[in-house]
């Protein structure tokens, strides 16, 4: 064996195992088409691309608060041909709603880097005739249990966001869980359920169409995107928060080289101004920073919503 030939042997024994710079790189997320996850991946997938050099394919794997789509990834090669892009519901919120979670956020998944926040609208349909928050919480007051609200699925972030809501006001609602978050406001259009919190950029079509009523925005401020819609404070309710960020995470067991290199592909995506106001558009605020970021704001509010989710005992068996 030459002494260069040894060398490029000891060099590739030493770099962690890559997946094939030509095959795609599958961005696997929980929801069906539609949905606020589906179209930040879609945003975001055709950049990626060009960035990592290497084709980005969405792949839509909906189902048990999230469970579905982790389990696909948890059986993919750690070596980067695989990303689960997934919200605060998967990582924050199911571990304290599921007593038997077939899955632990902080060791099943290796952190690479968040992706963007997004604020949340309560709507209410329209044959309700409900225009203003204080009319719908006087209604759900004068008639327990009567109003309906949907939500892309029990624990999910429009569920708890609702049950939020509900219990800073006093009130008692009906909650009807949907497989995704497009077919549950599909349902409020047709007048079959009465209100929703959503993401506000996969709802403001619908807003702007006339199909739902927007009644309040989450936000601490008024949404630059609906400027005459109150937040909940000002309509009446504080202290009201539902944190709502997406982030990128591999399989368990990824090198610190691949974890950097796709951390450093993202956050350029996630920066390039063309990218920025494209997420802007869609009601998204980029969110660009280190996989450490994400993964300690992922505890923090793992803490915070876990106190709400037990003391309204919300579980999933």
């Amino acid at each position: 064996m030459t002494r260069r030939s040894a060398g490029a042997l000891i060099a590739a024994l030493a770099t962690p195992a890559l997946a094939q710079e030509s095959s795609p790189v599958r961005v696997i997320i929980p929801q069906p088409p539609g949905g606020a996850t589906d179209i930040l991946a879609r945003l975001i997938a055709e950049p990626l691309s060009r960035e990592l050099g290497r084709p980005v394919i969405v792949e839509n794997r909906p189902g048990a608060n999230g469970i579905v789509s982790i389990n696909a990834l948890k059986g993919s090669r750690p070596d980067g041909g695989a990303m689960l892009l997934g919200g605060v519901s998967i990582f924050s919120f199911n571990p304290n709603l599921y007593p038997n979670l077939p899955y632990d956020p902080w060791r099943d998944f290796t952190w690479i880097a968040p992706v963007a926040d997004t604020p949340f609208v309560m709507v209410a349909g329209r044959r309700t005739g409900i225009t203003t928050l204080p009319q719908f919480i006087e209604r759900a007051r004068a008639e327990p249990e009567r109003l309906t609200f949907g939500s892309a699925g029990i624990g999910n972030s429009t569920h708890l966001a609702m049950e939020m809501i509900a219990e800073r006001a006093q009130i008692r609602l009906t909650h009807v869980p949907f497989a995704g978050s497009a077919a549950a406001i599909t349902s409020i259009i047709a007048g079959d359920t009465d209100s929703m919190v959503n993401p506000l950029g996969s709802t403001l079509p619908m807003i702007q169409g006339g199909g739902v009523v927007p009644l309040a925005t989450l936000g601490r401020e008024r949404s630059p995107a609906l400027p005459d819609v109150p937040t909940l404070r000002e309509a009446g309710l504080a202290d009201v928060t539902m944190p709502g960020w997406y982030a990128f995470v591999g399989p368990a067991g990824m090198p610190a080289q691949v974890v950097e290199r796709l951390n450093g592909a993202i956050r350029a995506v996630v920066d390039n101004p063309a990218v920025t106001q494209r997420l802007r558009d869609a009601v998204l605020e980029p969110v660009s920073g280190s996989a450490a970021d994400i993964q300690q704001r992922a505890r923090s509010e793992s803490e915070m919503i876990g106190a709400f989710i037990r003391r309204r005992g919300i579980k999933v068996e």
